[in-house]
């Protein structure tokens, strides 16, 4: 059976009534077996349970090799710059832990492949009680520039180490709270915030002053069309500040 990301998401939410389902996470190991109570294992295994359940309602799907970028699943397997499917989960009770990818992989892969800007990312909001239960709070399909967002001092939000760009990290997009950054509009305006970080980071500071005419040439090639990427001086102010920030500027003027 050949379903669409839109799709399975919504056979989770209204044929199997995912939010209202609970589970639990149990270990054997020789005549020993526990219920696993340890909330940061619970991502990896709805990953895995995912895959199960794509093959238990036989819903066609090809799983990715490449573990260090989306997607995690071809959903037509005969056209895999189609029907792209990542799977995200994460503590309700807290802020998305997860990355998006590898910054600079990211970067150098959305020209070579502009499809992999049309990954659907199904994301698991889960929690578990102290005994173990497993519930689903909160289930989204989403686009990258739907859950990410400038931080302070760069124009995506990153993940740095010892002043070394690692990975992409999401923004709260199911929040509008004081202390968050609004989330991207648009694809172009995503893809203006990362030309922006490519001549940001020093990695790839020398990449900055052809990567946008690349990347326009190898989307106009895919899809037939032109993009227009505004400058990021242009948005920045729409992105750069939190909710937080702007409610203080409006206090001040």
């Amino acid at each position: 059976m050949r379903l669409t990301s839109q799709e399975i998401y919504d056979k989770l939410i209204q044929d199997d009534k995912i939010l209202e389902l609970r589970g639990q996470i149990k270990f054997y190991l020789g005549d020993i077996d526990i219920i696993v109570k340890q909330k940061d294992v619970v991502g990896n295994i709805i990953q895995e349970w995912l895959q199960g359940y794509l093959d238990k309602r036989g819903i066609d799907y090809l799983p990715s090799q490449n573990t260090q970028m989306p997607p995690d699943f071809f959903l037509n397997p005969e056209n895999r710059t189609k029907g792209l499917l990542e799977v995200k989960a994460f503590n309700r009770n807290a802020s998305p832990g997860f990355d998006i990818a590898d910054f600079r992989m990211y970067e150098e892969e959305i020209i070579d492949k502009p499809y992999m800007l049309d990954v659907d990312y199904l994301i698991f909001g889960y929690d578990m009680s102290d005994n173990g239960i497993v519930t689903i709070k909160n289930l989204w399909i989403k686009k990258v520039w739907e859950i990410t967002r400038c931080m302070r001092g760069w124009a995506i939000n990153l993940q740095i180490k010892q002043n070394v760009v690692h990975k992409i990290r999401p923004g709260i997009w199911y929040s509008t709270g004081r202390a968050n950054y609004p989330m991207f509009n648009c694809l172009e305006d995503f893809i203006s915030a990362i030309e922006q970080t490519v001549y940001q980071n020093p990695k790839t500071h020398n990449d900055a002053g052809n990567w946008k005419s690349r990347f326009l040439d190898s989307y106009e090639k895919h899809y037939g069309i032109k993009l227009k990427i505004p400058c990021w001086d242009d948005i920045s102010e729409t992105y750069n500040k939190c909710v937080g920030d702007q409610k203080k500027d409006k206090r001040i003027s």
